[in-house]
């Protein structure tokens, strides 16, 4: 916005994942900037393992665990997106509210961090699935990441910002105009890359690394809520429908895995997992006659999904930064990556933060 104002000041975000779009969107629509995102990758570009949100589940169930960071940020994004999931809203068709039940027998208690969901209340013990020891319900929803990553990035375009795609070598690139639509003395940069700040030129955090998901999207269209199982084995499995009418089904999570497409002995560990939680996957029919097998299930497969989620030791890195970008000159660069797997349930809260550490960098005027 206020793209004409001489006053504004230029903004580079480089990534265009969901993280990248709503941290750009943040600072735009605060009025004063001029924002450009430049990325190798964008929503309308066809998927690929080097970008993970087109690969996402994504539900909203946080997993915040005793961080009072992860859950302000997880919470202000349910409360935006809660609004976006409107019927009547512009995004209607990005998202589908629907009734989950989280099921655990690792010991965990997640009232903490879950209280705030619509009608939470815990599950009694007559009506925990085999292998649970606990239960919650609520009502959250579940994105469709094709439609919701292209709404964001047509609002972007629609409030005036501009995109480059390219590729960066090293994070320089970014601050002197060495790419072609990029301003040539950007105010400030702000790094949203997910794993790719492992690799970046001029960042190389090696505190960066993937945690390898492998997801399974079923024609089901009969199943209309979510469950997730989270074992006393380190295992979770999920199942969430989706606005498509399709249900996406996964369980693993595994650190430190750069395989780059999926696994047949993942796809078979993935279904007889969620069959176990949740028999009415198998198509109504045959449930009449007996009961299901994985065999039942692969009919129903539309589509195999491998993503490599951004984890981080330390968890997510906001902060700033002052890096050279010229003789005696300097630039401050916020960073905002590393979510791991709650990119889509943080996204607008870890966006007002990394606001808020580049106004406060920009105010100051120096390290």
């Amino acid at each position: 916005m206020q793209r004409g104002s001489e006053t504004a000041k230029d903004i580079v975000v480089i990534g265009a994942g969901v993280v990248g779009l709503s941290t750009a969107i943040r600072i735009q629509e605060k009025g004063g900037y001029r924002v450009t995102i430049v990325a190798e990758t964008f929503p309308t570009d066809p998927k690929t393992i080097r970008y993970t949100s087109h690969w996402a589940g994504a539900h909203h169930v946080s997993q915040a665990f005793g961080n009072n960071r992860q859950r302000d940020m997880d919470k202000e994004t349910f409360e935006t997106m809660w609004r976006d999931s409107e019927h009547s809203g512009p995004m209607q068709g990005c998202f589908l509210r629907y009734h989950h039940s989280e099921f655990r027998s690792d010991g965990v208690d997640p009232t903490e961090w879950l209280d705030y969901m619509p009608e939470f209340r815990p599950i009694p013990n007559n009506e925990l699935i085999p292998g649970a020891t606990r239960g919650w319900t609520f009502t959250t929803f579940t994105l469709y990441p094709p439609a919701y990553l292209n709404c964001l990035l047509d609002r972007f375009l629609t409030n005036g910002g501009t995109i480059v795609h390219a590729q960066l070598q090293h994070i320089s690139q970014a601050m002197h105009g060495g790419i072609s639509g990029l301003p040539q003395k950007p105010d400030a940069i702000v790094v949203c890359i997910g794993l790719g700040a492992r690799f970046l030129g001029g960042i190389e955090d090696k505190k960066v690394y993937p945690i390898r998901g492998q997801t399974i999207t079923l024609n089901a269209p009969w199943v209309k809520y979510g469950s997730t199982l989270s074992g006393a084995d380190g295992s979770y499995f999920y199942l969430m429908p989706r606005v498509t009418g399709e249900v996406l089904v996964g369980g693993i999570r595994v650190a430190d895995d750069w395989f780059p497409v999926p696994r047949a002995q993942d796809r078979d560990y993935v279904l007889a997992g969620v069959l176990a939680i949740c028999p009415e996957l198998a198509p109504p029919e045959i449930r009449a006659k007996r009961a299901p097998t994985i065999d039942d299930l692969r009919p129903l497969i539309v589509e195999e999904g491998c993503g490599l989620r951004p984890g981080r030791k330390g968890g997510i890195r906001l902060e700033t930064e002052w890096l050279e970008a010229g003789p005696q000159s300097e630039i401050p660069v916020v960073y905002n990556y590393g979510h791991a797997g709650m990119g889509f349930q943080s996204s607008w809260g870890s966006a007002s933060i990394a606001l808020g550490l580049l106004e406060e960098a920009l105010a100051s005027g120096k390290p």
